[in-house]
């Protein structure tokens, strides 16, 4: 049935069109409605958490990692509860991960390095 349409199906085809097309609308509509408040939330933690340290928060990392070392030194990590384990570890692989990811964004490929040259 490649043929023309008749005025009769023409019309029942352009109402059909006409449908998805306000139904397509406001679906977006609706979409666009309900994305906006979680996608606000998403902006005001990333406004926070994506950003580069400032200056001023130098001498904070330094102490953290002082912190970090003195710890390792005294074995205060044998005082922490599963819960605090855990939360660490799945930090340390998650900076692994990301590591990574970014040398296989780096170098091109998931394995090995071209040395062709």
């Amino acid at each position: 049935m490649l043929g023309k349409l008749n005025d009769e199906e023409s019309a029942q085809h352009d109402t059909t069109m006409a449908s998805i097309a306000s139904k397509g609308s406001s679906l977006v509509s609706t979409l666009l409605t309900q994305a906006r408040p979680k996608f606000n939330v998403f902006m005001k933690y990333a406004r926070v958490e994506l950003t580069p340290p400032t200056p001023g928060d130098i001498p904070a990392i330094r102490d953290g990692i002082a912190r970090l070392v003195s710890g390792a030194r005294t074995g205060a990590w044998k005082n922490l509860t599963v819960k605090q384990a855990w939360l660490n570890s799945l930090v340390a692989a998650e900076v692994c991960f990301w590591f990574y990811a970014g040398e296989c964004i780096g170098k091109r490929h998931l394995v090995g390095y071209d040395v062709s040259e």
